[in-house]
């Protein structure tokens, strides 16, 4: 099998990279990327996302680089499928874009006004219900993504809720609610029965409006406290192995207490 060349350097970068996925996928191109489909690429997809995500976090500019190209890898690449269907291609999906932002920045590009972002995000969603052909929505919950995960959907569908007036204006009646969901979890473990995952789902949703509230994302505030936990336990690993300590063997006393030596030798700004 003769081998491909690659692209021209002097070619465009977006246009380079076009094409080493169009010869990815051509006869004589990779065996793996001739196979995949757009419903092979979904998990991927997924988590390069999450990966862009971890970059921005870690600000680290190389790496955010790097994560944003295999972003946009995905997309060239779901293109570039569609295209040998005969569906649409590249240059298709960068239009569509392009005239939807404009269409619904009437603010921007007409001579409408918008005095703050609020009202930005109300005429956003009237513009939208109007290219669906739409005179109103027949809920304020259509169109919040079903493939969100489930901390990103409820923060989204209470927010939905809070702009329709549903939501507590203090913050003490949201702690009172978290507090009493969480009694609702005792109460079920007490008393048994098939209620304990609802209550538990209840307490996980009254979280998420503890941090709407708090205007804290929970994606990244529970995604923060695992990468902290997941960093102290490599550590208690570490310490466990220097001092020929089997960890599976030991008590969760004798466990916690290499966890708080672990805690204690990291500085107060890193807790």
């Amino acid at each position: 099998m003769p081998s491909l060349s690659p692209p021209e350097k002097s070619l465009p970068p977006l246009e380079q990279l076009k094409s080493v996925v169009a010869m990815l996928r051509s006869p004589n191109g990779c065996p793996w990327d001739q196979e995949q489909t757009h419903e092979s690429l979904r998990g991927g997809l997924l988590e390069e996302a999450y990966e862009v995500v971890s970059a921005i976090e870690s600000k680290d500019d190389a790496n955010f680089k790097e994560e944003l190209g295999d972003l946009l890898l995905q997309v060239v690449f779901h293109s570039q499928i569609a295209r040998e269907e005969g569906r649409f291609d590249l240059e298709g999906v960068a239009l569509a874009i392009t005239e939807k932002l404009v269409r619904r920045h009437p603010h921007v590009f007409e001579k409408e006004t918008a005095r703050n972002s609020e009202e930005v995000l109300v005429r956003w969603e009237e513009i939208k219900r109007a290219e669906k052909g739409e005179t109103q929505a027949l809920s304020c919950l259509d169109g919040i993504a079903e493939g969100l995960t489930a901390l990103q959907r409820a923060a989204k569908v209470q927010k939905r809720a809070a702009e329709q007036g549903m939501d507590w204006k203090a913050l003490d009646p949201v702690l009172e609610k978290v507090r009493e969901e969480l009694l609702e979890v005792e109460c079920s473990l007490k008393e048994g029965g098939m209620t304990l995952e609802e209550e538990l789902g209840d307490l996980l949703f009254s979280a998420v409006n503890l941090s709407r509230k708090l205007r804290v994302d929970p994606e990244v505030a529970l995604r923060r406290a695992t990468e902290k936990f997941s960093s102290r336990f490599r550590s208690v690993e570490t310490l466990a192995v220097e001092r020929g300590i089997v960890m599976k063997d030991q008590t969760l006393e004798k466990l916690d207490e290499l966890w708080e030596e672990v805690k204690r030798s990291v500085p107060k700004s890193e807790d």
